[in-house]
């Protein structure tokens, strides 16, 4: 599984979370601070997508969000 969308793709996949999935990006970043402590994103994209029923596309979407939103509260660039 790939998790390099392009940028267009990503946006528009964030963008769909919550109406596919009934669940807001603040819950989806809770459920991986919660989960299983893996080191790559794509074995979090796996976990989420086997435990939570998601595609592969949205949970690496997801993901990927979710390391975008953890660096720049670390203040990486």
């Amino acid at each position: 599984m790939s998790l390099n969308h392009s940028p267009e793709t990503q946006t528009k996949l964030i963008a769909r979370v919550p109406t596919i999935t009934g669940r807001e990006l603040p819950e989806w970043f809770q459920a991986i601070d919660n989960g299983p402590a893996f080191l790559r994103c794509d074995e979090r994209a796996n976990w989420l997508a086997d435990e939570h029923g998601l595609t592969h596309g949205y949970a690496a979407a997801i993901v990927l969000e979710h390391e975008r939103h953890r660096r720049n509260r670390m203040g990486f660039i």
